[in-house]
């Protein structure tokens, strides 16, 4: 609004417009505390999740090694295995300050254990430590990603914030000023036109 002549309409209008400036910076101060604070929740799920999935991948590994060593490669590999799409993915999200927080679990159909005339404990014990991480997997990957995103939107609202504390504000206050003024400037000039009798400058 720089090439805007000074009057009372523009003056509202700039006041108007910091106003709106001045507001939007709040909500942004707002919403980073926000965010910051699911984030710090999440990355204490994920952490959590975390540390579970490699115990479950470490007793896996164990769980196959005692199933290997009692039937050997080959005789495991004839093992039943999970009906291809027994299995599916349910994602549920809830929203945080426009970002959409989403939890995954597998729901579905589990293997039933191997018969015991020609299964093995070792083997229904690696079956259920390889089930128990598949279950995790998902659980990681939408904390992780959910990470991912709050801190994607966190970055992009501090740098509007800052934008708006280091630049607009600041320029709309000193157009402001500046037209308050230029306005101060022109009443008074047309006040003393007014004492001499003469016209108000055009």
């Amino acid at each position: 609004m720089a090439d805007v002549a000074p009057s009372r309409s523009a003056i509202l209008e700039l006041r108007d417009e910091r106003q709106a400036m001045v507001e939007g910076h709040a909500f942004l101060d707002e919403k980073c505390l926000a965010i910051a604070a699911e984030i710090v929740r999440e990355l204490a799920r994920y952490l959590a999740l975390e540390s579970t999935l490699l115990r479950a991948s470490r007793e896996a590994a164990r769980a196959l090694a005692a199933a290997i060593a009692r039937h050997g490669l080959a005789e495991l590999e004839l093992h039943p295995v999970q009906p291809a799409g027994a299995l599916s993915l349910t994602l549920r999200t809830r929203p945080v300050m426009g970002v959409m927080i989403a939890t995954a679990e597998l729901t579905g159909e589990r293997a039933t254990p191997i018969p015991p005339d020609w299964g093995s404990p070792e083997a229904n014990a690696c079956a259920a430590a390889f089930s128990a991480l598949l279950d995790l997997a998902p659980k990681v990957g939408a904390a992780a990603a959910n990470l991912e995103r709050l801190s994607e939107e966190y970055r992009r609202s501090i740098r509007r914030a800052r934008a708006l504390d280091d630049v607009l504000i600041p320029e709309a206050a000193r157009e402001l000023a500046a037209m308050e003024t230029g306005l101060e400037d022109l009443e008074r000039e047309d006040a003393i036109a007014m004492r001499l009798g003469l016209a108000p400058p055009m």
